[in-house]
């Protein structure tokens, strides 16, 4: 069915809303417009659903919501898994609410029990949830840190981490195969709870989640003195972190945590950011302000699920507040969990903490220090909750930690997603303890550098929309792979490995040999002088992300480094 047809479909069939019909009819004479909201599906991939809110198959709607939930409950009836359930969860975007709500109706529609929440919760309670009460299944519904017009879908298997092979692939063909609106299922709340199959949930979920955050904390004594003393500001940007964060903080002993009161309700329109995003410098603008007027100590920010967690923190030789890039607060706690379990003598034979392939190689560092096997996968936190279950079902191995670059980690195995919740915890414990060595984080940072060596990453991206963009990034990759350069910058290429083809190729020997990890469509080149180069589509955005990493002899040096290569890189894209 070609898009224009589609289109009149939406405009005319009455399965469709008076609301949804009209907004279409608004666009009539904007072709492009058309094209756009209905050249294809919305692709439900390996995590879920992500896109634009508003009317057509290539959007965000109660009717794609309807669709994806009703092949994944085809697949978990084939599975018979409908008395275990499904843990639901939103955030704070708009129409988080209504397409949590009509995901949980059409699983009991077709018999399957949805525990639903109450109101809004970050990410890593879901999948706390999930395993908590014993579910099949979760449903997430999240655009992460995406700007106002996006929401997203993200589904949970019963290890509480994201959909992975084969599973996602097996979900992704029985969502596919639901061809007729006709054949989604759906009914009534009341109807629902009448039949037992749709359930509230709330408090005992989150009274159970903080109390295994608590068993976490090392250090407790020195938290709670110096909880007295230190200052923490922290802004929720308009999401779930709100509550939970500061919570934590108040039970583990912190007593002095500002937030700031115009990013700390619950806003989908985020009114304060043009982008939720705690990478971005400028979603701290109100949180440093608001930190030099109470001479705070850290600065924290969560995206509206509360999954990443955005640091900043004073150095103490100037007083001015620092940025940490994800690899900096990741290494920041790694470093202290290591530490503290070293001088306990709580580290296994079997310990381990993992990173994915575009995150920090002072992570190998680190884990070298302290005799612990790292470990690699591919970017997604999903694998990295992969890895926790694996060790769990054979018994060998011990998960310490694991981080990704893009400001998400998770200390703990509660939950098998990144948690910010639990980063602030552990972060604001480890500035606790430094803060009696006279340290801020700042400066702890400096000292991890001087010891393993000043290693610096940086992300570049290009955004290409629609139809055409997809069309070029898809090119773009090809191109790349089918001719891949021996030198980049005034760096040697080492080795290039090609995960869609699963080889990595030693340059000099030309010896080839698996990548270990699966197929997906990455591109990495290990440079000389411990470099490295990483290309790969975003897998929730219109974009493709070029992945630099580099090490210099100090801190400047590295970043001169980085911004040479970063440029280099960009003129090659070009």
């Amino acid at each position: 069915m070609d898009y224009l047809t589609n289109y009149r479909q939406w405009c005319e069939d009455e399965y469709f809303d008076a609301e949804t019909r009209a907004e279409l009819k608004a666009i009539a004479d904007n072709e492009e417009e058309i094209k756009d909201r209905f050249y294809r599906d919305l692709e439900f991939g390996t995590g879920g659903l992500r896109g634009v809110i508003g009317a057509g198959t290539n959007r965000m709607n109660l009717y794609t919501i309807r669709k994806a939930t009703q092949g994944l409950a085809n697949y978990i009836i084939k599975k018979g898994g409908q008395d275990k359930g499904v843990a639901i969860a939103y955030d704070s975007r708009r129409m988080s609410v209504e397409f949590s709500l009509e995901a949980a109706l059409c699983l009991c529609a077709n018999g399957i029990k949805a525990y639903r929440f109450e109101s809004l919760r970050p990410t890593p309670e879901l999948s706390f949830a999930v395993r908590e009460l014993g579910c099949i299944s979760g449903i997430n519904v999240t655009a992460s840190h995406n700007p106002a017009e996006y929401n997203g879908y993200k589904v949970y298997w019963e290890d509480g981490a994201q959909i992975t092979p084969p599973v996602d692939s097996e979900i992704i063909d029985e969502v596919n195969a639901v061809s007729d609106w006709n054949m989604v299922k759906t009914m009534s709340r009341a109807e629902a709870e009448a039949k037992g199959l749709f359930f509230e949930i709330g408090k005992e979920i989150d009274d159970k989640y903080i109390s295994e955050l608590k068993k976490l904390v090392v250090q407790p004594e020195i938290v709670k003195e110096v909880g007295k003393t230190l200052k923490v500001v922290y802004t929720p940007l308009h999401g779930t972190g709100n509550l939970p964060v500061r919570r934590i903080l108040k039970e583990i002993g912190f007593e002095n945590v500002y937030v700031v009161p115009e990013q700390e309700l619950p806003d989908g329109n985020f009114p304060t950011v043009n982008y939720p995003n705690p990478e971005s410098p400028a979603a701290f603008e109100l949180a440093l302000k608001l930190a030099k007027e109470v001479d705070a100590d850290i600065v924290l920010a969560t995206d509206p699920d509360a999954d990443r967690l955005g640091v900043y923190a004073k150095d103490s030789k100037t007083g001015e507040y620092m940025s940490f890039t994800g690899n900096m607060s990741g290494m920041i706690i790694c470093e202290y969990i290591l530490s503290q379990k070293k001088e306990r003598g709580l580290l296994k034979d079997d310990s381990f903490i993992v990173k994915t392939i575009v995150s920090t190689n002072m992570a190998d560092k680190v884990a070298e220090y302290y005799g612990v096997e790292i470990k690699e996968c591919l970017t997604g936190f999903k694998y990295i909750g992969e890895l926790i279950k694996l060790a769990e079902e054979s018994g060998k191995g011990t998960y310490e930690f694991g981080f990704e670059e893009s400001y998400g980690c998770l200390v703990g195995t509660h939950a098998r997603d990144k948690d910010a919740v639990v980063a602030v915890m552990a972060l604001c414990e480890a500035a606790a303890v430094y803060y009696t060595k006279g340290l801020t984080l700042w400066d702890q940072m400096m000292v991890i550098y001087n010891k393993y060596g000043f290693f610096r990453e940086g992300l570049e991206t290009i955004t290409l929309k629609g139809f055409e963009g997809a069309e070029k990034i898809k090119s773009m990759m090809e191109a790349i792979r089918t001719n891949p350069p021996k030198k980049l910058g005034s760096y040697n290429v080492v080795s290039f490995r090609d995960y869609q083809k699963d080889t990595i190729t030693d340059l000099a020997s030309g010896e080839v040999k698996p990548t270990g990890l699966r197929k997906s469509n990455v591109l990495y080149f290990d440079l000389d002088n411990d470099a490295w180069v990483c290309v790969r589509p975003s897998g929730t955005e219109p974009k493709i992300k070029f992945y630099i990493g580099v090490k210099g002899t100090s801190f400047e040096d590295a970043d001169k480094k980085r911004e040479e290569l970063t440029a280099d890189l960009m003129e090659l894209a070009k």
